[in-house]
């Protein structure tokens, strides 16, 4: 693609990453919606480009559908926390490297929805039942598309966020750890 080029309003080609070690992106994206812009980012979000295509599907297919089932409205903007970020996971110390470190996962803490309800993945998990229900369904959606999806339930360090990735956990790729 050329210089200058872009692919749509929302999701721009960038320089190439070139990180720590070895962390970077060798073609990153600059996205601030999905879907073609019907779900704004709350930040635009630098990742790679299969991330960029699951995160369209896991929206297309499991987000859109749970919110029109659940609230009988559709989200309009995911409140992010972060995706690129050369680190290890959690933070530790010694620890293998985050697959944010190669533009390979997202965190989500919120979905705004058209009517301006907010569903935060720390108050709604355990709280208002049809946020439950949506949470949950999203959440169970994410584990056919990300091949690591974490959650309240998965540990401490995930009590207000999603993270999902697209880490190859074996050599065939079927292994997917959902929590």
């Amino acid at each position: 693609m050329a210089k200058g080029s872009f692919i749509s309003d929302y999701v721009r080609p960038v320089d190439r990453i070139r990180g720590r070690g070895p962390c970077g992106i060798w073609q990153p994206l600059r996205v601030s919606a999905a879907l073609g812009g019907m779900v704004a980012f709350s930040e635009p979000e630098t990742l790679n480009c299969p991330m960029t295509s699951a995160l369209d599907g896991w929206f297309w297919h499991s987000v859109q559908p749970a919110a029109l089932k659940t609230f009988g409205v559709p989200v309009v903007e995911v409140r992010t926390m972060g995706s690129y970020n050369c680190r290890t996971r959690n933070n530790r110390r010694g620890a293998r490297l985050s697959e944010h470190s190669f533009g390979n996962a997202i965190d989500i803490a919120a979905f705004r929805m058209s009517d301006g309800r907010e569903v935060t993945v720390l108050n709604g998990w355990r709280g208002d039942s049809a946020e439950r229900v949506f949470l949950r369904e999203v959440h169970r959606g994410a584990c056919s598309v990300f091949t690591t999806v974490i959650g309240p339930d998965g540990d401490r360090h995930h009590q207000d966020h999603f993270h999902f990735d697209l880490a190859r956990h074996n050599a065939s790729g079927s292994y997917r750890h959902c929590r």
